[in-house]
């Protein structure tokens, strides 16, 4: 059984249907809310050429195809692990290895194993598209306004993204195949069993629990997360908004299967990832003696999570430095302080 089969999960993302893909509003786009777009991008070629086939699709996809582009990165694992791209037993290493591929022979290499009942596990995750199928975008595209999105390309056959978070907000679309996604809101860190930060599958942190068969003896508080998720099947020309920091799980239900995404931050370019400060704060805050460790909690609150005009309103306005407003010049100011004393 796949993933997604077993959970009881009653609660649908909210949906709409009807919008324009050069016309998407933004209140979807702003949302704290997820929500699925119904048939967006009905009318894209590469939708319709799905529809036709996987051989189609990857004949309209290779038409785009760079002669001189470097190779993909694609995640390639044994039939057992039933397209689960995650650690081995020990979480030491992975259960599947990268292979850099050109691009056609991927598609081509997926084409081959649809017709088998138990092949390896192939993704090709994170592509960019204008980089390896330039002039795709021309008639398969949203208008996301003056937001800087990232457009990638996602490729494979039955595979199963372990549940994981991103900082960017996502609008992801299915444009071959289908694709069940799994939502919770990003409150529910400690109950899904986020495992190394350091050491990951695909660069984010992801959940421990199997989807297919949640272990509830030794991940119990995953039921509490069930009872907070939303759940979603997209079929081609349907697209998911996922927030920043939402929690998802995706799953590919077919053979062969193509998502679209495009990710940006509602923040200038400039402001780093939160990560970082997440990761300097575990080398520098978390392992201090309880009480420095509370006073550090109250320096945070003061400076970072809870200023107010009386923060630094005792301060003239432009002796203000790192306490006042931050634009590139400064952010690049305090990153090479930052280096430096990191460096020393």
């Amino acid at each position: 059984g796949w993933a997604g089969h077993m959970l009881a999960v009653d609660k649908h993302i909210r949906e709409f249907s009807g919008f324009d893909p050069r016309a998407l509003p933004d209140e979807v786009l702003q949302s704290s809310e997820p929500a699925v777009l119904r048939g967006v991008a009905a009318r894209w070629p590469m939708v319709q050429a799905g529809q036709q086939s996987a051989q189609a699709a990857v004949a309209y996809l290779r038409g785009f195809e760079r002669k001189d582009a470097q190779p993909v990165v694609a995640m390639v694992g044994p039939p057992d692990i039933n397209g689960r791209f995650f650690y081995n037993a020990t979480l030491d290493e992975f259960n599947f290895r990268r292979e850099n591929v050109p691009l056609g022979v991927a598609l081509n290499t997926l084409l081959k194993y649809a017709k088998e009942p138990t092949p390896p596990a192939i993704y090709i995750g994170s592509t960019t598209i204008d980089t390896w199928l330039p002039g795709f975008r021309n008639d398969n595209d949203f208008a996301l306004g003056d937001r800087e999105a990232l457009a990638s390309i996602w490729i494979g056959n039955r595979t199963r993204i372990a549940a994981h978070q991103d900082v960017p907000d996502n609008l992801a679309c299915v444009v071959a195949g289908r694709r069940r996604v799994t939502l919770f809101p990003p409150q529910q860190l400690s109950n899904l069993y986020i495992g190394p930060l350091d050491f990951t599958p695909a660069g984010q942190a992801i959940s421990l629990v199997d989807f297919d068969a949640p272990d509830y003896d030794r991940f119990p508080r995953f039921e509490e997360a069930l009872r907070h998720a939303q759940v979603a099947e997209l079929g081609p020309g349907d697209a998911v908004f996922i927030p920043s920091m939402w929690w998802h799980h995706m799953e590919a239900l077919e053979t062969f299967n193509v998502l679209v995404n495009y990710w940006w931050r509602q923040t200038p370019a400039w402001m780093d990832t939160p990560m970082n400060a997440l990761m300097l704060a575990l080398m520098t805050v978390r392992d201090l003696p309880a009480e420095q460790r509370a006073v550090w909690e109250d320096v945070f609150r003061h400076y970072v999570f809870a200023p107010d005009e009386a923060t630094a309103d005792h301060i003239p306005a432009d002796a203000l430095r790192a306490l006042g407003p931050i634009d590139e010049a400064r952010a690049r100011a305090m990153r090479a302080r930052l280096l430096q004393r990191l460096n020393h």
